[in-house]
């Protein structure tokens, strides 16, 4: 923002008759800069989600075009498309070339916004941040009243942005990096092992798995009976036929003389992790081993102060932490931390707990009995 537009600001501040303080015209100029970013993304949002859904992304990953070839080549209308491809162009969405006028994406820009099989499913995410608009009246009334909210009661966007957004995560990480961290659990699973995906979802991380070891039986349990539906269908579409599911809390599924139970991005959201992770501790063979993936957090708030923490605790005050409260739960919400996840699995029952390994949005933690 000019700085003159800037001074403008501290004026009217000056003049509008309230609490007077000094102003920092550095630290004033420096805060306004990061809202008015905030602000673009903010507003940027819903775009970030047509261009998905009208196939804009992919149209530009095959080569450059101009605003008129791509609306011609997505059936949409281009005086619109040049007004998004402004904005998209104006946040380093999309590039420009000015000799030519021809818009395009970079290699790692196509990736992250083109390719659901890529290494971050961006536009995924931006469907969860569309189920928050939804559900934001009851989310005041949350905050008024301390209620909580059920997975179920959410926008169905956010279930199919949750699959999307994960989905990318997992492919890139769980079968070369996250299982090889954990102690003989991939030599079990070739061999031919019996595992649990408990809060499974859509069935994403069980249906990789399934295809990955092929002479293991994996069984996804989630208590939300439309995603157990979906996840029926993916595998089913997926031609999967040693993964399936059933519908059932972290604390009554009947699995046994289990070789591997998996947790992924949902103890903390749980209304009773230590009943969870006790089930799990059950469940599995005396050498067993439990697997926690969950949001990168640290155990302080200070450790938290950055753009990924930013993320998780937006979405924890209204996904998290009011499913968690639905049911009289703790509330860990997607910020746990460390520390008081390895307490969550002590008091489970689990005697053995370490961090395997990590990523920018996931720690990756090992718990055996």
């Amino acid at each position: 923002m000019a700085p003159r537009v800037l001074r403008a600001f501290a004026v009217n501040w000056q003049l509008g008759g309230g609490l007077i303080m000094a102003i920092d015209q550095d630290r004033l100029n420096a805060f306004l800069g990061k809202a008015v970013c905030d602000l673009g993304a903010a507003v940027s949002a819903v775009l970030v989600s047509i261009g998905d859904e009208l196939g804009l992304y992919r149209a530009l990953a095959q080569e450059p075009l101009t605003a008129a070839d791509l609306a011609a080549r997505t059936g949409t209308n281009a005086r619109y498309v040049r007004e998004w491809l402004g904005n998209q162009t104006a946040g380093g969405y999309v590039e420009h070339d000015a000799a030519t006028d021809r818009y395009y994406l970079t290699p790692e820009q196509a990736a992250c916004l083109a390719d659901p099989a890529g290494p971050v499913d961006l536009p995924g995410a931006y469907l969860i941040v569309q189920d928050l608009y939804h559900i934001r009246d009851r989310a005041l009334r949350n905050f008024r009243t301390g209620e909580g909210m059920e997975w179920g009661e959410h926008h169905s966007c956010l279930f199919h942005g949750t699959e999307r957004f994960f989905r990318a995560g997992y492919n890139m990480n769980l079968i070369s990096a996250w299982l090889p961290a954990l102690d003989g659990v991939t030599a079990k699973l070739e061999r031919g092992g019996r595992a649990a995906d408990v809060g499974c979802g859509h069935g994403a991380s069980t249906i990789l798995l399934a295809q990955s070891f092929p002479d293991s039986l994996f069984i996804g349990y989630d208590y939300h009976a439309a995603s157990i539906e979906t996840a029926r269908e993916r595998a089913a579409e997926a031609g999967v036929r040693n993964a399936h599911f059933e519908v059932a809390d972290a604390v009554s599924y009947d699995s046994t003389g289990l070789d591997f139970v998996a947790f992924f991005d949902c103890l903390h959201d749980m209304a009773d992790p230590v009943g969870a992770a006790r089930h799990a501790r059950e469940a599995l063979k005396p050498d067993g081993v439990c697997m926690l993936v969950e949001p990168m957090a640290g155990d302080t708030l200070a450790d938290n102060r950055n753009p990924v923490g930013r993320v998780y605790y937006g979405a924890s005050s209204l996904i998290c932490v009011p499913v968690s409260l639905a049911r009289r739960g703790p509330a860990l919400g997607a910020q746990a931390g460390e520390s008081r996840l390895r307490q969550v699995m002590e008091d489970g029952g689990f005697t053995r707990f370490r961090r395997a390994t990590e990523t920018p949005f996931n720690l990756v933690l090992e718990a055996k009995p």
